[in-house]
């Protein structure tokens, strides 16, 4: 018996497929990879950074369920949990259809990844889309990790990202946010 091969999506297959349902999924190196539902956990973390982002930046500047597109072996696109627009990427989207930034579009200046259980996932926003968003020179990458209770902030220096780690009654410093008083405790004791 023979095993068929594969059909590896496109870009253009990626972002004009409809299945009719509200499943989410990313798309790495050609295929599907379904996004399960965040817990509960996640989910206000998200909610609580989302409120926060909003005291600094108008409503359609702060957006989540935002497509980038990367750069892998073949097509990739990733949903980032929470995302701020640059000037430049909310103007690149400016009455589209879909929100999703193409690489040929500028990059926004912010994702946000709450980290949810298990070594796939850990790797997945550690190891994989760290380098995916440097390789889009994106200015902040944060990672927001509540099994371990910290919060890495990866900021574009030079060429390349340089990543800090704060626990506890750190302040969360952005130079995106240059204003936020939001400490990593506070963050984590949101979902509580």
């Amino acid at each position: 018996m023979t095993a068929s091969p594969r059909t590896l999506l496109t870009a253009d297959d990626y972002l004009n497929r409809d299945d009719g349902m509200d499943t989410r999924y990313e798309l790495v190196d050609g295929e599907l990879l379904e996004m399960p539902p965040d817990s509960p956990e996640n989910q206000t973390l998200a909610r609580f950074l989302l409120i926060q982002l909003l005291q600094h930046f108008p409503l359609q500047q702060v957006v989540y369920n935002t497509e980038v597109e990367v750069t892998g072996r073949l097509a990739r696109y990733r949903i980032p949990d929470l995302l701020v627009h640059s000037e430049e990427s909310l103007a690149a989207l400016r009455g589209a259809v879909r929100s999703t930034l193409t690489r040929d579009m500028p990059p926004p200046a912010l994702v946000i990844e709450v980290v949810s259980p298990g070594e796939d996932n850990r790797k997945r926003d550690y190891r994989y889309k760290h380098t995916e968003y440097a390789a889009r020179a994106i200015a902040e990458y944060w990672i927001v990790d509540p099994e371990v209770g910290q919060v890495t902030v990866c900021q574009w220096l030079e060429g390349q990202y340089e990543d800090r780690v704060f626990k506890d009654s750190d302040r969360i410093p952005s130079a995106i946010v240059p204003n936020l008083n939001l400490t990593v405790r506070q963050l984590f004791d949101s979902a509580r």
